[in-house]
């Protein structure tokens, strides 16, 4: 296995776990910009439309995939400088 793989791989970890609480903090925001509430819709809340709780799950999904899709990066270019290597 390259040394840049077993690098990242503890690094890769490290980094998803502060990906989701980036991400899930980001959501927070944004859904008290977008409707004005403290908390998104549940998907069994039954006091919610549809309407708001497929527009939570989009939103949130597409702010966990960008904050992911960065961190993992950062994460592979600062491997690669301490490294030489890219891992994967």
């Amino acid at each position: 296995m390259k040394t840049s793989k077993i690098a990242y791989k503890p690094v890769g970890l490290a980094l998803g776990a502060l990906s989701g609480l980036i991400a899930g903090a980001a959501f927070k925001q944004a859904w008290k910009t977008i409707e004005g509430e403290g908390d998104a819709p549940d998907a069994t809340d039954e006091d919610r439309s549809w309407k708001q709780i497929l527009l939570a799950a989009a939103i949130q999904g597409a702010i966990f995939a960008v904050v992911k899709a960065s961190v993992d990066r950062s994460g592979a270019v600062a491997v690669r400088r301490l490294t030489g290597s890219w891992p994967g």
